[in-house]
Order: structure tokens, then sequence, then C-alpha cells
């Protein structure tokens, strides 16, 4: 009479299928993060590097800070001279450059085009 029902009912013991349930929403969020943010971020940091990589003189290019510029020298693998206005060149951190305009137009085609 003094025992309460709920001390008298047998403890459940460590169920497998139990504990599958317990971490089973923490393992579709790990889930849902990998192919919705970090997939897609290691897929456009892959391709700025073979942008950068690809960087040929006379590439119209978009640094970081926003300077629109042309290339006008690839001094190594980490360092590119651009041309930002006649005659005013700067050294620049490759991975700095953030987007490729692409190459300008020869002069030629352009003349032809008109």
């Amino acid at each position: 009479m003094f025992i309460s029902e709920a001390f008298a009912q047998a403890a459940g013991g460590p169920g497998g299928e139990n504990l599958l349930m317990q971490f089973l929403p923490f393992i579709l969020i790990i889930a849902v993060f990998y192919f919705l943010m970090i997939r897609p971020q290691q897929k456009r940091v892959k391709e700025h590097k073979a942008m950068v990589a690809a960087l040929r003189r006379g590439d119209n290019v978009i640094t970081s800070g926003g300077i629109v510029a042309k290339v006008s020298k690839v001094i190594d693998d980490n360092e590119v001279e651009l041309e930002i206005a006649s005659d005013v060149k700067v050294k620049v951190i490759r991975s700095t450059i953030s987007t490729v305009v692409g190459k300008p137009a020869p002069a030629n085609d352009a003349a032809e085009k008109k």
C-alpha cells in the first residue's frame, strides 16, 4: 500500500531503437546543413580557385575592394599586377580578385562591327 504504482513498474532497459530515435533529429539537421550550406560553399571556393588560377594578361577583373582593373602582368602564383588607370599599376594578391569580367574585345574587331 505504501509503494506507488510508478515504483512498482519494471524499469525499461536501454533500447537500441529508442536511442536511435533520440539521435535521429540531430543526424537529420547535420545532413541538411551539409547539403544546403557546406557543400555549395565548397563548390564556390573550388570555382573561385580555378578562376583565379586561369588569370591571364589582358583580363578585366574586379577586386574584392571594388576596383575595376586590367591584368597587366602575372607575377607569380600569389601576385598579379593590375592597371587601374593609364600608367597606374598596383600589385595585388590573386585571392583578392573576386570576379573576372572577361577579356576586352580586340580593337580591330570593335572597329569592324561599327
